[in-house]
């Protein structure tokens, strides 16, 4: 059994106390509930008291010589950040688009000419399992170091069968087998093989009559995912593909509106998908649908800022209600980062959300995208000890010096996994 966690005079504990029930909408993204010379005591990897330091010190200082006490003296604490789109499990990278984009190709005109998802699945395809899960392993080690305590991991560049089976099985052990949490979506609906160019429907029904019951059956993936968009999967073929999903038991979402307005977000309300993703292009009517249903909008402005593109109206959606959460989509070709307090600052600086809103949105709400609200996400007695300690003293201070990592400690599941930045204790692969 771990030793108790006594985290101790923080300079602010932001606790988003409150907020399990459902995602934060409009003002309330800003209640952080900071406690100033805040401590927490976590027992059995579970938070079992969460105030001012005083209290807990008087409640506690009999059983000091049973904890790990960490010093938060001067910096920031914060319920541990919480990743709710990535693709994690892929083999490769896609440098050389770089250059073609800075020329002038679209994203579709990359893809059209062999690049794009296709050169990642040709890559994901040849690579063995234990390639892939060494090359994951990699990236979400990286994740950890930058205060993300879980990540939802999703299928796609496979295309065909097998290969969508190894990424969910390397998504599944690593979720065994790494400190961090990964939630795995099946997304066998991520683009259109070359072989069924011509007749996508063939391949639409592929993906609801085989890949789906059997996705289902071996309980690889909770989430059910697609990509609807112009040139790739149309409206009615996404309502389709998530209502079989759902006939099985994995919970919609949907990658919406991304480069063409397409009634993404609209078809996410009507399918009563748990989160519409990107809406880039997403129209009023679609945000106020999905404001009325709750769907989580999750923004992803690391995608627009490495695409050259303007981003997603954070702000008018918030306005709208729409709950937002914020992720890297974390890909090798539109978003190869795994820098969450990044995305943040982005969230900041290129869709006017404040420093308040895109710490909500990067806990308590991205945990809310997952269907994690429960356990994780704030600071509560009851949830996980997910904790992560931030070198600044408030929490405006990690938008204001952008583009830096701030992270100092994180604690997972009650265990002090990161101090100083680097993994106090490298994954165990036996």
């Amino acid at each position: 059994m771990n030793k108790a966690i006594f985290i101790r005079n923080a300079s602010q504990l932001v606790t988003l106390k409150g907020s399990s029930h459902a995602p934060l909408v409009k003002e309330a993204m800003s209640e952080l509930g900071i406690i100033e010379d805040g401590s927490i005591w976590i027992e059995d990897g579970v938070i079992q008291a969460v105030g001012k330091d005083t209290d807990l010190f008087e409640k506690y200082s009999t059983r000091l010589a049973e904890a790990v006490v960490v010093d938060a003296t001067g910096k920031l604490v914060t319920p541990g950040l919480v990743d709710p789109h990535t693709h994690l499990v892929f083999a490769g990278s896609r440098e050389n688009e770089l250059n073609m984009r800075l020329q002038g190709s679209s994203y579709m005109e990359i893809m059209n000419a062999g690049g794009g998802i296709h050169a990642t699945t040709r890559r994901t395809q040849a690579a063995t399992h234990e390639e892939l899960f060494q090359e994951s392993v990699d990236r979400l080690n990286q994740f950890l170091r930058h205060g993300v305590t879980t990540v939802e991991a999703k299928s796609g560049y496979g295309m065909e069968w097998e290969t969508e089976l190894k990424q969910l099985e390397v998504a599944k052990q690593l979720n065994e087998r790494h400190v961090v949490d990964v939630v795995s979506t099946f997304m066998g609906a991520h683009a259109v093989p070359k072989e069924y160019k011509d007749a996508p429907d063939a391949f639409v029904r592929k993906v609801m009559e085989e890949m789906i019951p059997e996705v289902a059956e071996r309980g690889l993936a909770e989430f059910n995912d697609v990509f609807c968009e112009q040139g790739v999967f149309t409206p009615e073929q996404s309502r389709l593909i998530l209502e079989a999903g759902k006939r099985y038991g994995l919970k919609p979402k949907i990658h919406a509106d991304e480069i063409e307005p397409y009634e993404g977000a609209e078809l996410a309300a009507e399918v009563g998908a748990i989160s519409a993703d990107h809406l880039l292009r997403a129209s009023e009517k679609g945000m106020k649908a999905m404001a009325e249903k709750g769907v989580v909008g999750v923004l992803l402005p690391g995608t627009a800022y490495f695409l050259m593109a303007e981003s997603a109206n954070g702000r008018k959606m918030i306005d709208l209600g729409v709950p937002v959460a914020l992720s890297t989509d974390c890909n090798p070709g539109s978003s190869p980062t795994v820098s969450l307090p990044f995305i943040m600052n982005l969230g900041c600086l290129k869709m006017g959300m404040t420093p308040a809103e895109v710490l909500t949105a990067a806990t308590i709400n991205a945990a809310h995208a997952i269907h994690r609200g429960h356990e994780i996400g704030s600071l509560e007695v009851g949830k996980k000890g997910d904790v992560t300690i931030f070198n600044s003293e408030n929490y405006m201070k990690l938008q204001y010096a952008y583009g830096v990592n701030h992270t100092d400690t994180v604690v997972k599941n009650g265990q002090v996994v990161v101090r100083g930045g680097q993994i106090v204790e490298e994954l165990s692969l036996s």
